[in-house]
């Protein structure tokens, strides 16, 4: 039941933080949410920061699976960029209630180490699998352009997080890549 109940507390932070926009929800709220006591739920997690750890390192694993799988699929550099793209703001990545957790988890690293350190991974991933397939389409431009494009794609986010209609991942996605396009043709002109 353990495996179970965790995975019901995790979804349940996740819809809290999205019904809130904020971190200001208490450990109750998240477990009356998931059909728990609050002790069961101090009980696997320690805490409210602990859960949404939790719930950011299943949020991470599912965008970094999702990644893999679309990388594994792509052939040749710009398809790779692209399915890198694309896995950002699937269904299951850009939804309300993912993108405020995402907010939230900026907004946490400024204050927790291990929010902090969660962060650099992921951004460090980012960046690497970025910077891997533009260095033979830019050349040296690789790590400024990657720089770029993960910047972009944290300002959607937070512009959708911002916004009251919601998220359209096909609209993020052409504005990544007509930005990407931009620059790999701005090197090879």
């Amino acid at each position: 039941m353990e495996p179970i109940r965790r995975a019901a507390l995790v979804k349940a932070t996740i819809a809290e933080i999205g019904a809130a926009g904020s971190l200001d929800v208490t450990v109750s709220q998240i477990a009356k949410r998931a059909g728990m006591s609050s002790a069961l739920a101090h009980h696997y997690f320690g805490g409210k920061d602990q859960i949404f750890l939790a719930a950011m390192r299943h949020t991470l694993s599912l965008y970094g699976a999702e990644v893999r799988g679309a990388l594994a699929m792509a052939r040749g550099h710009r398809a790779r960029l692209e399915a890198i793209v694309r896995a950002g703001f699937t269904s299951s990545n850009f939804r309300r209630e993912v993108v405020a957790a995402w907010l939230n988890f900026y907004v946490l690293a400024q204050t927790n180490e291990e929010a902090r350190r969660l962060l650099a991974v992921y951004q460090g991933r980012l960046h690497s699998n970025l910077t891997h397939d533009l260095r033979p389409l830019v050349g040296d431009r690789a790590d400024a352009v990657a720089d770029r494009v993960a910047g972009l794609i944290d300002g959607l986010y937070l512009r959708e997080v911002l916004g009251q209609a919601q998220p359209t991942g096909a609209d993020a996605v052409a504005h990544v890549l007509t930005a990407l396009d931009l620059e790999i043709g701005a090197h090879s002109t």
